[in-house]
């Protein structure tokens, strides 16, 4: 049995779609009041609960061979303590419950924010990269991260569970309710813009590819104890990207920019202010997101190419088309 924790959301959805599509059996744990349609058309078992509650996660993770663990608090913005809850604490319930259970892997799944926010022109990580670096003080997502990492590999080295890390990157795809949406609504109100020159690759991944190189990692029979950034479907640079969709809705070209260094202080000031008066919704734009798409290092792929055989089933191009698609007919149309 699969266990797959945030299967409600972009990542863990596409990985309990491939696994029930490769006849696998799923189980999720699916927090009351959300939506499983889509999990009941799959034939996924649902388990009620949620990562913080350890009785529900005990309960979710009978005769659980593999865990997928996708379930974090997500987004830049929020008080401190839901990510301590959610992130830190609802992996150590999960790692704690799956040590007991004896499952024969746990894919941990983090992110490549996990080392921080280094960046540099002509920079290339890998796995070998320190975590944590150039962390801003309210950098709660990248943070939170960093301590869920490091407890999983506490058990992992303490002989108490096979472990599996894998770093995404910045996710889109179909099912994309977040940032996909957004950058639609920006192009079409003629409001997007790139930060620097636009000519900075992005570590960009279709969600769909991205499941399948966490599927390849958690059954990998050398993957035990390793990490693999799977941070890229291949060559992308942001102006690029943002470009491929607005020809996808028939917009003209973004060619409005700021220079980095002056959305990066922008986004200081907001987030100073944001935090002063105790904002519950994320200003304008953050220092993460400023890094995220303008940043000029990049994060490579390359071990788990080598490693795993992982590459793209869905190309930029058409990966792009569909997310667009998706977003259009169930997110920003059906809201306008």
């Amino acid at each position: 049995m699969n266990l797959v924790t945030g299967a409600t959301g972009l990542l863990g959805s596409h990985i309990a779609e491939q696994l029930r599509a490769a006849g696998q059996p799923v189980r999720a744990l699916v927090r009351p009041g959300s939506d499983h349609r889509l999990l009941d058309e799959w034939g996924v078992e649902i388990a009620p609960g949620d990562v913080t509650d350890a009785a529900s996660v005990e309960q979710a993770m009978k005769g659980v061979t593999t865990v997928y663990h996708a379930a974090a608090q997500v987004g830049d913005w929020g008080p401190w303590e839901r990510f301590v809850a959610v992130t830190i604490e609802g992996t150590r319930n999960m790692l704690a419950s799956a040590a007991r259970a004896k499952v024969g892997r746990f894919l941990q799944i983090s992110s490549i924010s996990t080392y921080g926010h280094p960046d540099g022109a002509g920079l290339v990580l890998d796995e070998s990269a320190p975590l944590g670096a150039n962390l801003h003080k309210w950098s709660y997502y990248s943070r939170a991260k960093v301590e869920a990492e490091k407890l999983a590999w506490e058990f992992h080295n303490r002989g108490d569970l096979p472990l599996t890390v894998v770093k995404p990157s910045w996710l889109y795809g179909t099912r994309d309710r977040a940032s996909m949406p957004r950058l639609i609504r920006a192009i079409r109100a003629g409001k997007a813009k790139i930060f620097g020159d636009g000519s900075n690759r992005l570590n960009l991944t279709n969600a769909a590819n991205e499941a399948e190189g966490c599927i390849l990692a958690a059954t990998h029979p050398k993957a035990v104890g390793e990490i693999y950034n799977l941070s890229s479907d291949g060559e992308i640079t942001q102006a690029g990207y943002f470009n491929r969709v607005a020809d996808c809705l028939g917009c003209p070209p973004v060619t409005k920019s700021v220079p980095y260094k002056v959305a990066y202080h922008a986004a200081f000031w907001m987030e100073v202010f944001g935090h002063m008066f105790g904002r519950k919704t994320p200003p304008l734009v953050t220092r993460y997101s400023v890094w995220l798409m303008g940043r000029k290092c990049f994060f490579s792929p390359e071990k788990a190419r080598r490693e795993l055989n992982w590459q793209p089933t869905l190309g930029y191009d058409e990966g792009i088309r569909q997310a667009v698609a998706w977003s259009l007919e169930n997110v920003v149309d059906k809201q306008a």
